[in-house]
């Protein structure tokens, strides 16, 4: 756990949140061979299903490749509804943005889209651009103990929380103090329940390198110790639940009550563009709407972005969800049958091949690519040095042969990633 040693007067000196530095001169080479080898900054253009024209030019010069990168798992990111949805929303309109915060003017549009999340999800909504502005709103209200009857919590994050929550503990630290715990470590978690008469913990729901939060004992130490939690579902929204609730929501049954805020991506599993928070209460709502930084002193969302979400909106009340849902379980579980990770069977689309080295990781991932398959290189920092690999993203909209294909490229160059022999599954 993350705090200052006492000092002889009994307060603790400041604790160091950030090394940026550091991060740079231990990165800068590895970042500097992805690039160089193509793997990064990487411009193209859609073309059909998870295709897409590498490069620029005419696009007929190109090549065209099977992408695994984007987080778009149901596959609507290409939808039809979603594109004529902000089409729709500008023209209708006649503008694509309004420049002036929210605590003052916002498109009517917009109210509809936070009025039809907040009835599919079952909770107060509030929509921002980007999860990332979301969080940043968020961090500074939870830390001052306005969401815990004026009582600052201490601040728990999860080692492996996203950049996007782990970014603005300096801000939290500013107000309260900040522990950084084990990845899923319940016991230091309840631990600190024990010590301490307020906490609140953050988290990812859905990991964007792989694995989840357990919801269930989460909950289990907020009916015993009151915590307060914190979860950003980025990954994990649409994919489950009638309405896309997400992997969070769908594990807190009825309301959210007065404990308990989740963030989540629109632009993810939903298809479309920008972030959201989930409330339990009108209180909470009516507190972020004025004190929330990115909603009291920036602009909203775009209005493509608001008309896409309504389209993505339409989409979720309908069966395709459901059908979308259960194809992108088929694609995750015929993955799993031929490769094996530390995420196999855990039913959610990110799955990650351990390389080691840094340099391997890129040169595997620049074969993949010359086979057709985009994938994301991974190292330091956004996965601990010396554990490099690869990403993989899988979607309802992959095709059964290129994910077969790439499982043939995966094991072709690490055999030993190879599982048992199974029967094959029946696949739409």
């Amino acid at each position: 756990m993350q705090q200052g040693i006492a000092l002889p007067d009994g307060s603790r000196p400041a604790a160091h949140f950030r090394n940026t530095a550091y991060v740079i001169n231990e990165s800068r080479d590895h970042f500097d061979a992805a690039h160089a080898a193509g793997l990064m900054a990487v411009h193209g253009r859609s073309t059909a299903g998870r295709g897409f024209a590498l490069g620029t030019g005419q696009l007929e010069d190109r090549p065209h490749v099977i992408d695994f990168v984007r987080c778009s798992y149901l596959g609507l990111d290409n939808h039809p509804v979603i594109v004529a949805g902000a089409i729709e929303a500008i023209e209708a309109q006649r503008s694509l943005h309004w420049s002036c915060a929210r605590t003052r003017l916002n498109f009517d549009l917009l109210t509809e889209l936070e009025d039809n999340l907040a009835e599919m999800f079952g909770a107060r909504v509030i929509v921002f651009s980007t999860v990332m502005l979301a969080n940043l709103g968020a961090m500074p209200i939870l830390a001052s103990g306005q969401l815990t009857d004026g009582k600052k919590p201490v601040v728990v994050f999860d080692r492996l929380a996203h950049i996007s929550l782990a970014y603005h503990k300096p801000v939290v630290a500013d107000e309260t103090r900040v522990e950084t715990i084990g990845h899923n470590d319940i016991d230091a978690l309840e631990r600190l329940c024990r010590q301490e008469p307020v906490v609140a913990y953050v988290c990812d729901g859905v990991y964007s390198m792989g694995g989840h939060a357990p919801i269930r004992e989460l909950r289990r130490l907020q009916d015993r110790y009151g915590l307060f939690l914190y979860i950003d579902d980025a990954h994990g929204i649409s994919l489950f639940g009638r309405q896309g609730e997400g992997f969070a929501r769908s594990q807190f049954p009825g309301e959210l009550g007065d404990r308990t805020i989740l963030a989540a991506s629109l632009g993810k599993g939903f298809g479309a563009s920008g972030g959201l928070l989930m409330f339990g209460t009108a209180e909470q709502e009516a507190l972020f709407r004025r004190y929330a930084i990115p909603h009291a002193f920036s602009a909203a969302a775009n209005l493509a972005a608001v008309g896409a979400a309504l389209g993505s909106c339409k989409i979720h009340r309908s069966a395709e969800l459901g059908q979308r849902q259960r194809r992108l379980a088929q694609r995750i579980d015929l993955f799993d049958r031929r490769v094996a990770t530390a995420e196999q069977g855990n039913s959610l689309p990110i799955r990650m091949i351990t390389v080691g080295s840094e340099i391997a990781a890129i040169a595997i991932a620049r074969e993949f690519l010359d086979a057709g398959f985009y994938t994301s290189v991974t190292f330091f920092p956004t996965v601990a040095q010396g554990r490099a690999g690869i990403r993989v993203c899988l979607t309802a909209d992959h095709e059964v042969r290129d994910i077969e294909r790439l499982c043939d490229c995966i094991l072709g160059r690490m055999p030993d990633a190879a599982c048992s022999p199974c029967a094959e599954p029946a696949l739409a």
